[in-house]
């Protein structure tokens, strides 16, 4: 039987991989979305597993073509996983209404996962979305108003 670290590793191979078929293998038909996806407003909530792991890949890989993620840790107890991630990519696809910049990103962020049956069957994401944005230049850095410095 496959651990809950070992499907962790599997879901960072669909996306440093394409390992699009592992989606069928790693995820539940039954499955909970909890993540928020940067600019939306709702979790998807209850979604087919597979085909939204598969999609949610596309679309990220749409984006961020070069797209790697680092696994800097993994817990596992009982029916949970948490992982701890490094991601990096080259942004050459539109995110959202907003056009490719073409500038690279370095970010952390931190997965749930549930698992039951030897399958992911539930998902959270805590994302540095902000330095991402900041990175690829999508959020400007705030700062004094154009023309007035600081005072210290």
């Amino acid at each position: 039987m496959v651990t809950n670290a070992e499907l962790v590793e599997r879901w960072i191979g669909i996306f440093n991989n394409r390992d699009f078929a592992a989606c069928a293998d790693i995820a539940a038909d039954d499955y909970v979305e909890h993540a928020i996806g940067p600019f939306g407003r709702t979790a998807p909530d209850r979604v087919n597993g597979p085909a939204h792991l598969r999609e949610t890949a596309e679309w990220l890989l749409a984006q961020f073509p070069d797209i790697h993620m680092t696994l800097d840790a993994v817990v596992s107890d009982g029916d949970l996983a948490v992982a701890r991630i490094t991601s990096s990519g080259t942004n050459l696809g539109p995110i959202g209404p907003i056009p490719a910049t073409g500038r690279r990103f370095e970010s952390q962020q931190g997965h749930w996962f549930r698992v039951a049956d030897g399958k992911l069957t539930e998902h959270w994401a805590v994302r540095d979305d902000l330095a991402t944005m900041l990175q690829l230049g999508v959020v400007a850095t705030p700062g004094p108003p154009s023309g007035q410095g600081t005072n210290r």
